[in-house]
C-alpha cells in the first residue's frame, strides 16, 4: 500500500509506516493541483492543516481507503465526500491538548503582566517600570468558552493558580465534572460579563462563526482580556479591532485568524494584542504525539 504524506510530519510517524511495509512518499509542500494529479496512485493520505482534502481531491483518489489528519480539527477534509466513498478518516484530537493549554496560560500571564510591551520598550532603550503595573491571576475569574479537552486542561491549571472558573458550553456539563474543576456553568453572556480572562475552545463551523462579535465584546469588562486559540472566524476580527482600539476591553491574544497569514493591518499594528502564527500545537512533543497516534489509527483503518 502507498501513503502520501502531504504536510510536515514527525519522522517517528513516517518510520512507523515504513516498518509496517507501506511505501511512503513524503511531499510536504505539495500543491492542490499536484495532489489532484497524483492522488489516484495512493491508498491513503496523511495531512496536517495546510493541505485541503476537498471533494475534488477525494473523487480523484480512485484508490483512497483512508485519510489521516495529524492533529485535532477535521475542517480541512470534506467528511461527507469521504463518507460517500467509504473512505475512513482518522485524527488525534488529544495530541495537542497540553501544548495548547500551556500556550493559553502563557498568554494569560503575558497579558496580565504586559510582558510583550515591556520587552519591546526595553529593546527601544526605555525603562518604563511604573507604566507596566500588572495583575496577579490569583482571585481573577476565567471564562472558558467550550469545555472539551483543552478547555478542561486550561481550567485545571487556572484552578491551581487560584482562579475562579466560569464555563459556557452548548452541552450541559455534569455536576460531578463541574465540582472537580470548582466551576460554574452559565450562559455565554454571563461568561462575558463576569470574567477577567476569556479563553475560547470551540470547533469551527456555521454554529460558531462570529460567535464573538461587537455586541458580545461590549458585554466584557473594560479591564478584561480575550484569548483565541481555536478557529479564527469564531471572533469577528473587525469588531475585535474596534473593541481594542476603543479600549472596550483591555487586550487580546490570538493564535488563529480569519485569514492566515493575517492581512488586517489595523490588527497587526495594535499594542494591546499578542499575535502568534498558529503555534498552539507547535511543540516537539505535540507533533510527535500527533504523528504517532494518527499513524497508528491510519494503519488500523487500512487493516494492517
Amino acid at each position: 500500500m502507498k501513503v502520501l504524506v502531504c504536510d510536515p510530519i514527525d519522522e517517528e510517524g513516517i518510520n512507523m509506516l515504513k516498518e509496517k511495509g507501506f511505501v511512503v512518499d513524503y511531499k510536504p509542500s505539495i500543491t492542490a493541483q499536484e495532489l489532484k494529479s497524483v492522488v489516484s496512485d495512493y491508498d491513503a493520505l496523511l495531512v496536517r492543516s495546510r493541505t485541503k482534502v476537498t471533494k475534488e481531491i477525494i473523487e480523484a483518489g480512485k484508490n483512497l481507503k483512508a485519510i489521516g489528519r495529524a492533529g485535532v480539527g477535521l475542517d480541512n477534509i470534506d467528511l461527507e465526500a469521504a463518507k460517500a466513498k467509504g473512505i475512513k478518516v482518522v485524527n488525534a484530537p488529544e495530541s495537542l491538548t497540553q501544548s495548547v493549554v500551556e500556550l493559553v496560560i502563557g498568554f494569560m500571564i503575558a497579558l496580565s503582566r504586559y510582558m510583550c510591551r515591556a520587552d519591546k520598550t526595553m529593546k527601544e532603550g526605555k525603562w518604563l517600570k511604573t507604566e507596566f503595573l500588572g495583575h496577579e491571576l490569583k482571585g481573577k475569574t476565567l471564562g472558558v468558552v467550550g469545555f472539551g479537552r483543552i478547555g478542561k486542561g486550561v481550567a485545571k491549571v487556572a484552578q491551581t493558580l487560584g482562579m475562579k472558573i466560569l464555563v459556557y458550553d452548548v452541552i450541559s456539563v455534569d455536576q460531578k465534572t463541574l465540582m472537580e474543576y470548582d466551576a460554574k456553568q452559565v450562559s455565554l453572556e454571563e461568561v462575558l460579563k463576569g470574567s477577567d480572562f476569556i479563553t475560547i475552545h470551540v470547533p469551527g463551523g456555521p454554529q460558531t462563526y462570529h460567535l464573538i462579535d461587537l455586541p458580545k465584546l461590549k458585554l466584557m469588562k473594560p479591564n478584561a482580556f480575550i484569548i483565541n486559540t481555536s478557529r479564527g472566524n469564531v471572533i469577528k476580527e473587525e469588531d475585535l479591532v474596534y473593541a481594542l482600539k476603543n479600549k472596550l476591553i483591555a487586550g487580546a491574544a490570538l493564535d488563529v485568524f480569519e485569514v492566515e497569514p493575517p492581512t488586517n493591518k489595523e490588527l497587526l499594528s495594535l499594542d494591546n494584542v499578542i499575535l502568534t502564527p498558529h503555534i498552539g500545537g507547535e511543540t516537539v512533543e505535540a507533533q510527535r504525539l500527533a504523528a504517532t497516534l494518527t499513524v497508528s489509527r491510519l494503519i488500523e483503518a487500512l487493516g494492517q
